[in-house]
C-alpha cells in the first residue's frame, strides 16, 4: 500500500519537495520511496476508479496538476482561482470540484474516463464577510462536499455553507445557504453515515458544530462543541480536519497540536481524549487501526493507534495531506 504526501514547497514558504511517495509496510510503518517536485500540492485527491491523483498547487495563480498512480505529471490547468486548498470528484467521476480560498470561489472541470481534465464547465464566486476582521474581510471558499448531484460549499469567509445542484454538464445551481455561528469560520464539513447529522470544523472558533440537513440541502445548527477536551487558551486553536470512524470523531488542531477524539453515538459530540501529534497538524488520515498526521511544521508524517499510544515520526518537508492508496 502507497502513502502520498502532498507539501508546501519553497514557492509558498515551505521546505517540501511536491509529492512524496511512502511504501506502507504490514505494521504501519513507512518508508520514502519517490518524489515528483511541483509547486505546494497541498491537497490531494484520488479519482474514484482511473489511475490518477489531482493535486491544488497553492498560489496566488493557482493551478491543478493531474499525476498518474506511476507519479507522471498528465497535465496541469488553471485552477481559475488564488490559493487552491481543496479538492472533490463526483461520484460518477465525471467532475472535479476546486475551492479556491483567497479569491472565494468555485471550479467546476470536466473529466474524461480516463481521469484526465478535459476543461472548465463552471464558476461561482461567493461575496460577503464576517466579524473576524482579519480572516474574514471577503469570502473564502475551503471545501466542497458532493454527494449524488448535491454539492455543499463550505466558506470561512462568510460563515456559510452554500448547497447547490451540479448538472451532467457540469453546471452548478443554487439551492439554499445555511448560516454558521458567527465567526465560526467553517473550513470542513463531514456527514455522519446513516444519519441526517453532520459536523463542521470551525477553524476561527476552535469548535465542532453539529448541523441536521435537511432535504434541500439546508444544515441547521444543532449545537457546538470545543474542538479539544483540555480547553484551549494560548493561542487561537486552528481547527483543520475531520474524520469518522464508526461512532468517533477524530479533529485535527492546530496550536494545540493534537487529534481530539470524540464519541459521537450520541447527537452531542462527547471529547474523549487529546493524542499529541506533532506540531501544527494540518491534515490526517486512518488506515485501519493507525491515525498518519502530516504535521506542517515538524517536517514530519506523525502516526500513532486509532485509540491514542506511542506515536513514530517519519520525517518529510512541511507535509499538508497525506493519501494512503
Amino acid at each position: 500500500m502507497d502513502v502520498w504526501v502532498g507539501s508546501y514547497t519553497s514557492a509558498t514558504g515551505g521546505n517540501g519537495v511536491g509529492i512524496s511517495t511512502f511504501r506502507r509496510g504490514a505494521s504501519g510503518e513507512l518508508t520514502p520511496d519517490r518524489s515528483l517536485a511541483m509547486t505546494s500540492p497541498s491537497w490531494l485527491t484520488a479519482h474514484p476508479t482511473a489511475p490518477v491523483v489531482y493535486a491544488t498547487n497553492e498560489s496566488a495563480d493557482g493551478a491543478i496538476t493531474a499525476v498518474s498512480t506511476d507519479l507522471e505529471i498528465l497535465g496541469t490547468i488553471s485552477s481559475d482561482g488564488a490559493d487552491p486548498c481543496h479538492l472533490s470528484v463526483s461520484v460518477d467521476g465525471r467532475h472535479l470540484l476546486c475551492s479556491n480560498y483567497s479569491s472565494g470561489n468555485l471550479s467546476v472541470f470536466a473529466l474524461a474516463p480516463d481521469g484526465r481534465i478535459t476543461g472548465q464547465t463552471d464558476l461561482v464566486r461567493h461575496e460577503g464577510s464576517g466579524p473576524v476582521t482579519d480572516r474574514q474581510e471577503a469570502a473564502h471558499v475551503h471545501m466542497s462536499v458532493v454527494r449524488d448531484e448535491l454539492v455543499h460549499v463550505v466558506d470561512l469567509g462568510t460563515d456559510e455553507i452554500s448547497a447547490y445542484t451540479l448538472s451532467d454538464k457540469g453546471k452548478l445551481s443554487p439551492l439554499s445557504v445555511s448560516a454558521m455561528p458567527p465567526a465560526t469560520g467553517p473550513r470542513q464539513l463531514v456527514r455522519r453515515p446513516g444519519t441526517d447529522l453532520a459536523y463542521v470544523a470551525g477553524e476561527l472558533g476552535g469548535t465542532v458544530v453539529v448541523v441536521r440537513e435537511s432535504a434541500d440541502g439546508r444544515l441547521t445548527p444543532l449545537t457546538t462543541v470545543p474542538a479539544t477536551k483540555v480547553p484551549y487558551t494560548e493561542k487561537p486553536n486552528w481547527v483543520a480536519h475531520l474524520e469518522i470512524r464508526g461512532d468517533r470523531l477524530y479533529v485535527s488542531n492546530r496550536n494545540p497540536d493534537c487529534v481530539t477524539e470524540f464519541d459521537i453515538s450520541g447527537e452531542e459530540p462527547v471529547a474523549l481524549a487529546d493524542h499529541p501529534c506533532g506540531a501544527f497538524p494540518r491534515h490526517f488520515t486512518i488506515a485501519d487501526d493507525t491515525v498518519y498526521v502530516a504535521a506542517q511544521k515538524d517536517d514530519a508524517i506523525v502516526a500513532f493507534p486509532t485509540g491514542g499510544g506511542e506515536a513514530v515520526r517519519f520525517p518529510t518537508g512541511t507535509p499538508t495531506y497525506v493519501l494512503v492508496r
